[in-house]
């Protein structure tokens, strides 16, 4: 057998930083080593704390084929990254400013997320956070980079013994009168301080930039804003470690966490709302005096053109598509508007230096990376081709004509297969491998009988 060497992705201070974690926490139990795959799931190892050194300087294998699972964990064969290629393995570097203590656990432990290469350090391009890079690239040499910050919505509801075949209990629900909204209602987040204590607290541990907590527009429901990132693809780093940390953070306290994008009918469903300006070396292109709010109709121009055929990295599961709901401030219809909630993009009221928009139409639970690969596109898209938006939407766009975004999953995907601007900016391995793990999605999910169904039909 030949001998394999590694060629490390060397980054500065790499050696550094595990080698200080080490001193400051010499007692360490337990090493995670964390993936995130096409779904956003995350997949990994768990490892002694003893093995941390091994992982800086050797990197940990895991198989090129963890991009072709589905939302199950399962292979999609047509992915054509399993047995057909002898289900090769990569090597996954640690990104060592993400080497954290994990605080919500019992035992001494730290995580650290991954990233793929091939045997020669090339990146994997099917990893989404090398997709999102290679977007971030692509804005670099035309002279531009994308300051992004992300808001996520979750629903907090009591632990159960496993099966969520019922509708789960929301927080606060009473069987006496309405169920109690409370939004923005601090009486909610006073009930809840252990809990918003404790997430405070992670969050300063890991290095999470969060900011406000509010309780959001159903019972049970919150939101969690991050703080703004020049650097694309750490703004996308804090949504998955962030994610994590409300999951275990919730545990710890015998509550469930999810971010489903829609597990209530009669319930506002969880967004992703994604903020974004675009800066050159003269700063950000939209608070230009001369040309900015020209330049920021552009980008919002680019987003609604190629806002179909990126549906699917933005709705990515059977259930985001529930999600879209008139009257339900997830976005149904491709329009823009000044400070308008209803609207897929929404141009916030702020100081010109903050001029951006505001994408919501991603739920909480689509893979970040690839969220922000879409965005990115259609922004350059836009400024590429340099033709003004539509006028924007005043009052409530629910109840104006305007073209609408497809509610079904199959016509996502075959917009996004069709596509070659959506194959040049996730790349066509990507392209190939999304449009497979999707459509067996919706194959699985078009097989199954519904309890509806039954008592309708039996």
């Amino acid at each position: 057998m030949p001998h394999m060497t590694l060629e490390h992705p060397a980054e500065p201070g790499w050696k550094d930083s595990f080698e200080e974690f080490l001193v400051a926490h010499p007692d360490l139990d337990t090493l995670e080593v964390v993936l995130p795959d096409t779904n956003g799931v995350l997949r990994g190892k768990w490892l002694p704390g003893a093995a941390l050194p091994k992982v800086f300087e050797q990197g940990v294998a895991f198989p090129y084929s963890l991009y072709g699972l589905d939302v199950w964990g399962r292979e999609v064969e047509d992915t054509g990254l399993h047995l057909e290629t002898g289900d090769k393995d990569g090597v996954c570097w640690p990104i060592p400013e993400t080497l954290k203590i994990v605080p919500w656990t019992e035992r001494k432990t730290a995580q650290v997320l991954l990233s793929m290469y091939d045997r020669d350090g090339e990146p994997f391009g099917i990893e989404p956070r090398h997709v999102l890079q290679a977007m971030v690239n692509k804005l670099a040499d035309r002279g531009l980079a994308a300051t992004c910050a992300f808001e996520l919505e979750f629903y907090l509801f009591e632990e159960s013994d496993g099966d969520w075949t019922e509708q789960p209990k929301p927080l606060f629900s009473t069987h006496l009168g309405p169920a109690r909204q409370n939004m923005y209602a601090l009486s909610d987040l006073e009930a809840l301080m252990p809990v918003v204590d404790d997430l405070r607290i992670a969050c300063d541990i890991q290095g999470i930039p969060a900011d406000a907590a509010v309780s959001e527009a159903a019972p049970g429901q919150f939101e969690l804003n991050l703080h703004h990132r020049n650097n694309a693809v750490h703004a996308a780093d804090d949504v998955v470690l962030l994610r994590r940390l409300v999951q275990g953070v919730a545990r710890k306290h015998e509550l469930k966490a999810s971010f489903m994008a829609k597990p209530y009918v009669e319930w506002p469903g969880n967004g992703m709302h994604v903020h974004v300006s675009m800066e050159d070396v003269s700063g950000n292109i939209f608070s230009c005096p001369d040309k900015g709010w020209e330049r920021l109709g552009f980008a919002i121009n680019g987003l609604l053109e190629t806002m179909p055929e990126a549906l699917l990295l933005f709705t990515s599961t059977f259930n985001g598509f529930r999600r879209m709901q008139p009257g339900s401030y997830a976005p149904t219809s491709l329009c823009w508007g000044f400070d308008n909630r209803s609207v897929a993009l929404r141009v916030p009221a702020s100081s010109p230096d903050a001029a951006r928009v505001e994408h919501r139409i991603a739920g909480a639970d689509a893979n970040p990376y690839l969220a922000l690969t879409g965005i990115l596109a259609g922004m350059l898209e836009g400024l590429n081709s340099e033709t003004p938006p539509p006028p924007p939407v005043a009052g409530n766009a629910y109840e104006k004509k305007q073209k609408r975004l497809t509610p079904w999953m199959d016509e996502a995907i075959d917009a996004f297969e069709a596509s070659e601007r959506m194959k040049e900016a996730v790349g066509p391995e990507m392209h190939k491998v999304l449009t497979e793990i999707k459509r067996e999605e919706l194959n699985e999910f078009g097989r199954e009988i519904s309890s509806l169904e039954r008592q309708t039909y039996l």
